[in-house]
C-alpha cells in the first residue's frame, strides 16, 4: 500500500507487562520517555492470576514518568485531528471472540482508500513493524462497541496545544480505576469509584455499564435500569446487552434473556463464544431444539479448544 500522508513513525518495541502494556509502552517510547519495566513487574505482583492488562497501572506509569493522559470518549473525525497533531491514539476496542477489550495504537490512516492503520508488531525473530490497514467503517462500527474510548499520552505542552476537551475525561479515568480495583477483588474501592465517576458524568455509558455490573454480580435487579440507561446512551454496547442477557437468565426470565443475547449477537456475531452456549440453554428452553443446535455449534466453532467440547458435541447429537 502506497504511503499516506497521515501515517506516524512507531518504534518497534518488544517489552511488555500486565502493568506495562505494550499500547502504553509503544507511546511512551515515541516521546522518547523510558519506562521502567523493573517498576511494572514488581505492580504485577498484585495481579498473580491476571491474563490480561492492567491498563490504568501503565498509564500512571507513564505520568509518573513525565506524560499526560486524557482518556475520552470520540470519534473518527478527533481521531484524525489527534493524529494530524503528531500524536498516535490508543482506542479501546472488542477483544475477540471472548468478551474483553483491548488496547491498539492507532499509527494513522489513509483517506483515499478509507483505512484506519493500526500498530502491529509481528513476533519474528529479527522482529517487524507492520501496520493493520482496516476499513473505516468496520473500524468505526467495533469501536462503537465500547463507546469510542480513546487514550491520548503525550508531554503535556502537546496535550495543551490539542484544545481538547471534554467534560467526561475524570468520570471515564474512574472507570478504569474501578475496573483494577475489581481484578484486585477489592470491591468496596471499585464500587466507590465507579460512583465517583457516574458523580462525574451520570451519562457516562461506561460508567453506566460497569456499575450496572456490579450490581448484576450483587443480583440485584437495580442493574437492569443501569443497563438500559447506558443501552439509551450508546445502542451499540455489546456488554450492555449480554450483561442484560446474564441478569434474565439467572432470573429465568428466558424471553428476555434470549432477545438481550440476540441483540449482542447482531451487534457483533464473533465478539463471544459462551453467548452461544447460554443462547443455546435458553432455546432448548423454550423448545427450540434447531435454534439451539445451531447456537452451540457457533460457540464450537468461536472456541474449538472449549474444555467442554466432547459435552457439547454429544449435546448437539441429542437435540
Amino acid at each position: 500500500m502506497e504511503s499516506s500522508d497521515h501515517e506516524l513513525l512507531l518504534p518497534l518495541v518488544q517489552e511488555e507487562n500486565i502493568c506495562l502494556p505494550l499500547p502504553i509502552n509503544v507511546v511512551s517510547k515515541y516521546w522518547n520517555v523510558e519506562l521502567p519495566l523493573i517498576e511494572a513487574q514488581e505492580s504485577a505482583k498484585q495481579y498473580p492470576d491476571n491474563a490480561g492488562s492492567i491498563l490504568i497501572e501503565g498509564i500512571e506509569l507513564a505520568e509518573k514518568n513525565g506524560l499526560i493522559c486524557k482518556i475520552i470518549h470520540s470519534s473518527i473525525s478527533e481521531l484524525k485531528k489527534i493524529i494530524d497533531s503528531g500524536i498516535p491514539p490508543i482506542v479501546i476496542l472488542p477483544g475477540i471472540p471472548e468478551i474483553t477489550q483491548h488496547a491498539s495504537v492507532i499509527s494513522g490512516y489513509n483517506e483515499d482508500e478509507k483505512t484506519i492503520l493500526h500498530y502491529i508488531q509481528k513476533d519474528t525473530q529479527e522482529g517487524e513493524l507492520q501496520e493493520g490497514a482496516i476499513p473505516q467503517e468496520i473500524f468505526d462500527k467495533e469501536w462503537s462497541e465500547d463507546g469510542r474510548l480513546l487514550v491520548i499520552l503525550a508531554p503535556e505542552d502537546i496535550i495543551s496545544s490539542l484544545n481538547i476537551n471534554h467534560p467526561d475525561e475524570n468520570s471515564n479515568r474512574m472507570c478504569f480505576v474501578s475496573e483494577k480495583f475489581n481484578i484486585l477483588k477489592d470491591m468496596e474501592k471499585s464500587l466507590e469509584s465507579i460512583k465517583k465517576a457516574l458523580e462525574l458524568d451520570q451519562n457516562n455509558p461506561t460508567a453506566l455499564n460497569l456499575f450496572a455490573g456490579i450490581l448484576n454480580a450483587q443480583n440485584s435487579p437495580d442493574c437492569i435500569k443501569y443497563y438500559e440507561k447506558s443501552l439509551e446512551l450508546n445502542n451499540r454496547n455489546y456488554l450492555s446487552y449480554n450483561g442484560l442477557g446474564n441478569f434474565y437468565l439467572k432470573s429465568n426470565n428466558f424471553d428476555k434473556a434470549r432477545q438481550s443475547y440476540s441483540k449482542a449477537i447482531e451487534i457483533n456475531p464473533k465478539r463471544s463464544a459462551k453467548i452461544y452456549k447460554n443462547r443455546a440453554y435458553i432455546q432448548e428452553k423454550l423448545g427450540k431444539n434447531q435454534e439451539a443446535k445451531d447456537d452451540l455449534k457457533n460457540y464450537l466453532k468461536l472456541s474449538p479448544k472449549a474444555a467442554d467440547r466432547g459435552l457439547i458435541e454429544q449435546a448437539i447429537r441429542e437435540l
